[in-house]
């Protein structure tokens, strides 16, 4: 296990480093520079520093580990048992099991979502515009219409290339990106019996329905109001210019009034090509699977499953960041507070004591709402989460420092000349991996638990990002759209289930108390 996440880890680094040489986008690797870009303190006005830590210590860390994996020696029996242990809670083992399902799923980044095509073979070549840092333009696909210069509309595409041979565009599994991909308004087909206008639920159709010029646009033709799924109220109508030239008033399906200042005549307006009548679902759209949206739209237009899974994204990158810092942080001042005790213990403890007792989201809050908007985003949020979340495991780490210090094997290690760095973490360390372990599932589930309440109270991460809590605000912001809520607390209690049950299994395998015998 050691030996295969030290090679992920020098991949991915080596990832990074190719696409950053090679101007190209590796799925999760491009992450360490594109933070590094759009922050100003990480190197975003010149070289990306930032982006290069975070290689070297991918490369370095994997390299380490590869390396101790071959010269640990065997693996420890007490811990092959615990393993053992672990997978026979088989809640525990199957919940990890899906946790590593989900991070790897998270990790294939747009491969499996986003507006930009995986591959387009136009012209006889072929290129991938999700792997490209920058976007291309519709004019490189042979648009030479007014929006030539805008970015490719991939999705256009695909539909305006659907029957040629030529052309061809593969889009990602879901082919919305998370944030900033608002979306016209949704529609669903009706279905007319006895003169009467149905939905695909069967029920008579209340609200707005619609004929299009083109479906996939919005671009309507006409639009009018249905009551108990007949044509009752005022109606409107547009050129393909997108000008009003038509009003109506309908009342139980007959028509009352109409006016029309348009060119042409009102015979042929009405004539004019379009869809049949359809349902229009402005938004928060309602799950329409057969236009792509499985969960439905936000109220900004995003679609849901895309928004979610960028939320899932966000969580897993802030854990990776956030677990080692505050575990490396907690458990060296911690461990030295056990080992030295004295001044240094008294001191470490009364500032912990006073920041223990500061009330933790008020504070957050403020420091949150303090940064200037151009240095909002994941690495400001983590370092006020990091500031106040290392001194929980510090207490376990002291006593468990106060307790083994007088050990024979520390007093053994100080008899060879072992130094305190060395007497800290080879000696005392490894008899505390119980309750770093132990704490690891907790702690990452009330990292989760802080983002989704800082974003749903406003003073978390930028729009930019996709976040549970802010799409839990929306949809209680919406209460006339279930699905928003609904879809959003599955997710995210599903998510918690799993890691406590994870935790739940790992503290109960990792209990020195319990399967001990004293002969």
């Amino acid at each position: 296990m050691i030996r295969l996440i030290g090679i992920s880890g020098i991949l991915l680094g080596a990832l990074a480093a190719t696409g950053q040489r090679m101007d190209l986008a590796f799925p999760t690797a491009r992450w360490f520079f594109e933070v590094s870009r759009e922050v100003p303190l990480l190197g975003g006005n010149g070289f990306p520093w930032f982006g290069w830590l975070c290689v070297a210590l991918l490369v370095v860390g994997g390299l380490g580990l590869v390396i101790h994996s071959f010269t640990a020696g065997p693996r420890n029996p007490v811990t092959t048992r615990r393993i053992r242990r672990f997978c026979e809670i088989k809640r525990g083992y199957y919940s990890l099991v899906i946790l590593l399902a989900l991070g790897g799923l998270a990790a294939l980044d747009q491969v499996v979502v986003g507006k930009r095509a995986l591959a387009v073979h136009h012209a006889g070549k072929w290129t991938f515009p999700a792997f490209l840092p920058s976007d291309l333009k519709n004019k490189d696909f042979g648009v030479s219409d007014e929006t030539a210069e805008a970015p490719a509309d991939y999705r256009k595409l695909k539909r305006a290339w659907k029957n040629s041979a030529e052309n061809r565009v593969i889009m990602p599994l879901v082919p919305y990106d998370p944030t900033g991909d608002t979306l016209p308004p949704r529609s669903r087909a009706l279905t007319k019996e006895d003169g009467v206008y149905r939905e695909g639920s069967g029920k008579p159709h209340w609200g707005l329905a619609a004929k299009y010029f083109d479906v996939a646009e919005a671009k309507m033709h006409l639009r009018y109001t249905l009551r108990k799924g007949v044509l009752t109220g005022p109606v409107d109508g547009w050129n393909t210019e997108g000008l009003p030239v038509y009003n109506a008033e309908y009342k139980d399906g007959q028509l009352v009034s109409d006016r029309y200042n348009g060119e042409g005549t009102k015979e042929a307006f009405l004539a004019w090509e379009s869809s049949d009548l359809r349902a229009v679902k402005y938004h928060p759209a309602p799950p329409i699977p057969e236009e792509g949206n499985w969960l439905g739209t936000t109220s900004q237009g995003y679609d849901v499953l895309a928004y979610l899974y960028g939320g899932l994204q966000v969580n897993f990158k802030a854990a990776l960041i956030y677990l080692p810092i505050v575990y490396l942080i907690g458990i060296s001042i911690g461990m030295m507070m056990g080992y030295f005790g004295g001044w240094f213990d008294m001191v470490a403890q009364r500032l912990i004591e006073i920041f223990s007792n500061m009330p933790f989201l008020f504070v957050v809050i403020i420091f949150s709402s303090m940064v200037p908007e151009k240095f909002k985003g994941l690495p400001i949020i983590l370092t006020i989460l990091v500031a106040f979340g290392w001194m929980g495991m510090t207490y376990l780490m002291r006593t468990a420092a106060y307790r083994d210090k007088e050990r024979d094997y520390i007093s053994a290690a100080k008899v060879l000349g072992a130094g305190t760095p060395r007497i800290l973490f080879r000696h005392l360390l490894p008899n505390t991996v119980a309750i770093i372990v132990t704490l690891i599932p907790f702690t990452m589930s009330g990292l989760v638990f802080s983002l989704t309440s800082l974003d749903y109270l406003g003073f978390g991460l930028p729009p930019e990002y996709a976040t549970w809590g802010r799409l839990l605000n929306d949809g209680l912001s919406n209460l006339s759209a279930p699905w928003l809520v609904t879809s959003t607390f599955t997710v995210l209690v599903g998510l918690l289930v799993v890691i406590t049950f994870i935790g739940e299994a790992v503290r109960e395998a990792f209990d020195p108390k319990k399967f001990t015998f004293y002969r």
